[in-house]
C-alpha cells in the first residue's frame, strides 16, 4: 500500500481532525495515512520522525505548524508544509512556560505536558538545522502552503528565501485547517504529487 505520513502541530496528536480527514480522503485511492503522536521534546521528536520516515519510506510527508518545522527536515522525501512554524522557541518564549493540555487524544493517554526552559532550548537546537540543506532537488519536491488569515505564525519570508516561489502558495484560511481547506487546497495538491 502507498503511504503518506502526517506530522501534527504543537499540543496535538496523531488522532487530530486533519489526520482523520486525510485518512478518509486517501483511503479510496489505496493510500495509507500514518499519523503518529509526536514526542513533546523536540530532539527526541526529530529523531523519532526521521526514523519513522526511514522505516516507512512514504511517498509524501505533510506537516502543519510545528509539524511543518519537522517536515522541512525530512530531506529527500516529497513534502508539504502547511503554515510551518520555523520559530517554535521564540513563539513559546513569548507564550510563557507552564502546563498545556493536549488538544487531541494521545495514544499513551497523556492529558497535558509542560513547556519549560529545556523544551525551548531543544527547539532552538532543532531550528539550527532547519532550512540548512536546501538544494535544487529539494526545491523541486517541497511545497509551502500558507493561510492568508493565519494570525499565529508567518514564516512565508523564510520559506521563500530558502525554497523560492515556484511551490509557494497562499490559501484562503487560517492557521488551523478545516475540512473545507483540506478538500479545496490540500487534497488536490496531494493528488497531483501522488499522481492519483
Amino acid at each position: 500500500m502507498r503511504k503518506v505520513i502526517y506530522f501534527h502541530g504543537f499540543a496535538s496528536a496523531g488522532s487530530s481532525g486533519t489526520a482523520t480527514h486525510l485518512r478518509n480522503m486517501l483511503y479510496e485511492y489505496g493510500v495509507e495515512v500514518i499519523s503518529p503522536d509526536i514526542p513533546v521534546m523536540p530532539v527526541e521528536a526529530l529523531a523519532f520522525l526521521r526514523q519513522l520516515v526511514s522505516e516507512e519510506q512514504p511517498e509524501l510527508v505533510i506537516g502543519t505548524s510545528m509539524g511543518g518545522l519537522y517536515t522541512e527536515q525530512m530531506y529527500g522525501t516529497p513534502r508539504i508544509m502547511v503554515n510551518p512554524s520555523f520559530h517554535m522557541a521564540r513563539h513559546l518564549t513569548f507564550q510563557g512556560m507552564g502546563r498545556r493540555e493536549f488538544l487531541n487524544k494521545r495514544q499513551d493517554g497523556a492529558k497535558d505536558f509542560k513547556v519549560d526552559k529545556e523544551m525551548i532550548a531543544q527547539f532552538r537546537e532543532v531550528e539550527k538545522t532547519s532550512l540548512s540543506q536546501v538544494t535544487a532537488n529539494e526545491r523541486a519536491i517541497v511545497w509551502g502552503l500558507f493561510g492568508k488569515n493565519d494570525k499565529f505564525v508567518n514564516c512565508q519570508p523564510e520559506f521563500k528565501k530558502a525554497y523560492g516561489t515556484e511551490h509557494f502558495r497562499i490559501f484562503d484560511g487560517e492557521h488551523r485547517l478545516n475540512d473545507i481547506v483540506l478538500k479545496r487546497d490540500i487534497f488536490p495538491l496531494v493528488k497531483q504529487i501522488l499522481s492519483l
